[in-house]
Formats: structure tokens, C-alpha cells, sequence
């Protein structure tokens, strides 16, 4: 049986989304908007902090007002928003801006909250997350294929997973360290407004994370989605395979 993300991920009209965490945010959020544009609905993606200039879309708008914005969507949909190019980077709107496109406009916003440098796994540093604050849905997304590698290796600010799950940089990252710090206050709880609902999706997943998997899942008392390594990444505009949802309902 097949599933679409935005189904999985239990997105209501005009949703106000935040995506954080690490292993696959980018792609995952670019999934969901062509699945919105897919339905002929409008959607704005953007991202409130920095990120490569080569993650963004060759097709990624400067906007920094709302009537920017609006030309933006007037012209095509899906619309993805930047502030301006800095050396390699790409610079994200502010989360003022995004609290405004939600508010003001018909579209549902999708937002990168903070960035991971292409690991599979991160704790925030102090600056981080930027979650705007009319965000609906947060979702923390972790990669399995970190699972059983070294800490300062396969995990961004790997001092930070050191200190929530009192491990060393030097450790195997093991499923415990990875739910205490999705479940942390200072982890994948951090920055998440008064009555947002919280999703947490574990990507890339192989057969061998299964009991890695369930104890994750075991800790977390939010909706925990998986995604296969096979189905990864997500294709745009398509229905999505993974169906499998464990955890609570969120």
C-alpha cells in the first residue's frame, strides 16, 4: 500500500511547517511541497537559516516582503523563497517574513529551521533552532544510517549530543543517544511553539535498524514515521512508499 507524505505526516490545510533535525530535511520538505503543487494547491518553501547555495532550487525566488511573496505566487507554485546568495550560501528568510506568508496568504508554508551540514544526526547549538512562531507541525527528522557510527563523525555539533546524552565524542552513537536526544528539551523539542503538533521521522531505515527502530519509537510518545532506505529519497510529485507508522498518534 502506498502513502502520500503529506498524508503520513498528517498535514492539514494551510499548514505553517518547520523542519529540523538532520538526514534528510532538505529533501523531505522538497517532497512534501510537490506534493501540495501536485494537488494544485499553493505552497511557499523557504529556509530561515543558511544553507548551501547548491541545496536550493535553480528555480528558488529572492523575496524579502510579503508583496515580493506574492508575485512569487502569482507566478508559480510551488515557490521557493530565499533572502539573497552570500558566497556559497543561500540566505533564509526571516522567521517574521514566514509568519507573515502564513498569516496573510492562502498557502501552506514549509520552512528548513536549522541545518546539519549533510549529517545524518544533530543536536541545535543555542542559536538554533528558527522556528517561526505561528508554526502548526514540527518535524524531526533523523537518519538511521548514523546509527553505530562515531559521534564526532557521523553527528552535526557533536559536543551537543555529547552533553544531552552524557556520552564522548569518541562513542558509537547507539538508539538510546538518539531518542534522548530527539526527546530532549534541549534537542528535538527545542524551539517548538505553544500547541504545535510534533512529528518525528527516522530516515533511510534498513532491516538491521528494526530493534534500533522499536526502541526509539519506545521513547518518544509523539507520532514516530519511518522511512525506508528503498523509498529514500521521496519522489516528487508521487506517491510515497513507506507506510509504516509507529509511536502514538500526534
Amino acid at each position: 500500500m502506498t502513502s502520500r507524505l503529506t498524508d503520513l505526516l498528517g498535514l492539514r490545510a494551510r499548514e505553517h511547517v518547520a523542519f529540523v533535525g538532520a538526514g534528510g530535511k532538505s529533501t523531505l520538505l522538497l517532497g512534501v511541497g510537490h506534493e501540495i503543487a501536485g494537488s494544485e494547491a499553493p505552497v511557499v518553501m523557504a529556509t530561515t537559516t543558511r544553507m548551501s547555495a547548491d541545496q536550493a532550487p535553480a528555480w528558488a525566488e529572492l523575496c524579502t516582503n510579503l508583496s515580493q511573496v506574492e508575485r512569487a505566487l502569482a507566478s508559480a507554485t510551488p515557490a521557493f523563497l530565499i533572502e539573497g546568495i552570500e558566497g556559497s550560501k543561500a540566505m533564509g528568510i526571516s522567521p517574521l517574513l514566514a509568519d507573515e506568508i502564513h498569516q496573510s496568504t492562502a498557502a501552506t508554508v514549509l520552512v528548513e529551521a536549522d541545518g546539519a551540514q549533510g549529517r545524518p544526526f544533530k543536536a541545535p547549538a543555542a542559536e538554533e533552532p528558527v522556528i517561526p512562531s505561528t508554526t502548526t507541525l514540527v518535524v524531526v527528522v533523523a537518519g538511521m544510517d548514523g546509527l553505530g557510527g562515531i559521534i564526532a563523525d557521523v553527528c552535526h555539533r557533536p559536543e551537543r549530543v555529547a552533553a544531552l546524552t552524557g556520552r564522548r565524542r569518541g562513542d558509537l552513537l547507539r538508539a538510546e543517544d538518539m531518542a534522548k536526544v530527539l526527546g530532549h528539551e534541549d534537542g528535538g523539542r527545542k524551539g517548538v511553539p505553544p500547541g504545535a503538533r510534533l512529528v518525528f521521522v527516522l530516515a533511510r531505515v534498513e532491516a538491521r535498524h528494526q530493534s534500533a527502530v522499536e526502541e526509539i519509537t519506545s521513547r518518544l510518545p509523539e507520532r514516530v514515521l519511518t522511512i525506508p532506505r528503498s523509498d529514500w529519497p521521496p519522489r516528487l510529485g508521487t506517491e510515497h512508499a513507506s507506510e509504516e507508522v509507529l509511536g502514538h498518534p500526534g
